[in-house]
């Protein structure tokens, strides 16, 4: 999937149909011509309904969409005939899709199945015809009920990433070459800062035809969690996936330093993640000796499982997709 072509934010003003009014109609027929009541009801107005799907990976479909409308229901009629309700309008989006109140930011719907619906805006009940309204007293009603007016409002629609595994890491630490070397992601990769702008999906092949799904998060900085850098954008990816990989490359000038900062910046966003499944990787072992590389081992003191790599010469990299495998099975 193209960077390009990786929407995961869009705002949307939604309106569901209004209902119909019911009628107010008397009966003229030759023989009653003056008969009572037979207003029918107004239908209802269409629903907006989410619906998931597994085929969808970003918003990119809704990305120039500015207003999604449901029909209106019809009037009700003459001979009690009821109107017709207002057709529902669905809109398909990816598994992992949440709904916000872009003025309160609360979450308002959440779609993690395929196939899964919710009704995001109830279309307006349709008004009752008045022979609802006839009694022993009132014998021909003159009124109706109006139908109920529809709901309109403006709601942001955000992608949060479904899978596995987390890449976690500063720019330029070697996240966008791993995914690239165990799947067949592409992303763009060059030696400098934040080179990857949104995130890639990559699906690793495994053991006996098995397989799991890496996201490639675009780098962390210090101060992400309050908005600096990339920042607050894809940081909401990571509360998706069961298994965070730390990367840092080999040649950091405290690798231990780092890993404190990222994990104080995932904190601060959320403390929940410090909760994940956690792996950490040393990346780019390719470009010391390996007489450093073994120095460097000897003196780590880490809270979670280390594993050194290099994605260039394929050192290490089975040995990090069996611990990300136990990991995910556990």
């Amino acid at each position: 999937m193209s960077n390009e072509n990786f929407i995961d934010y869009v705002k949307i003003f939604f309106r569901s149909g209004n209902g119909g009014a019911g009628s107010a109609h008397l009966a003229h027929l030759a023989q009653t011509p003056k008969g009572g009541p037979d207003g029918g009801d107004g239908g209802r107005g269409g629903h907006v309904i989410l619906r998931g799907n597994a085929q969808l990976w970003t918003l990119l479909h809704l990305k120039y969409t500015k207003h999604i409308f449901a029909e209106d229901g019809e009037n009700g009629g003459k001979n009690q005939c009821f109107g017709k309700d207002g057709a529902d309008v669905y809109v398909e989006v990816p598994l992992g899709t949440i709904v916000r109140d872009p003025e309160t930011n609360e979450q308002l719907a959440e779609v993690l199945e395929d196939k899964q619906e919710i009704i995001l805006l109830s279309g307006g009940r349709g008004g009752l015809g008045n022979v609802h309204f006839k009694t022993a007293v009132r014998q021909t009603p003159r009124f109706a009920q109006p139908g109920e007016m529809g709901i309109e409002k403006w709601l942001v629609l955000e992608l949060k990433v479904l899978a596995d595994v987390g890449l976690v890491g500063f720019p330029n630490a070697g996240k966008s070459t791993f995914i690239s070397s165990v799947s067949n992601a592409r992303p763009k990769i060059a030696n400098y800062p934040f080179t990857t702008l949104k995130p890639n999906l990559g699906m690793v092949k495994y053991r006996d035809s098995r397989s799991f799904v890496v996201a490639d998060i675009p780098g962390i900085i210090e101060g992400a969690a309050e908005g600096k850098g990339l920042g607050l954008r894809f940081l909401r990816h990571i509360e998706r996936n069961a298994v965070l990989m730390f990367v840092i490359p080999v040649d950091s000038e405290d690798i231990e330093k780092e890993y404190r900062i990222l994990l104080n910046e995932l904190k601060a966003y959320n403390t929940e993640l410090l909760d994940k499944h956690r792996l950490i990787t040393i990346s780019k072992c390719d470009i010391l000796p390996i007489e450093e590389v073994e120095r460097i081992k000897k003196n780590l003191h880490l809270d979670a499982p280390v594993v050194f790599m290099s994605a260039h010469t394929q050192m290490g990299i089975m040995q990090v997709k069996d611990a990300l495998w136990e990991m995910l099975n556990k």
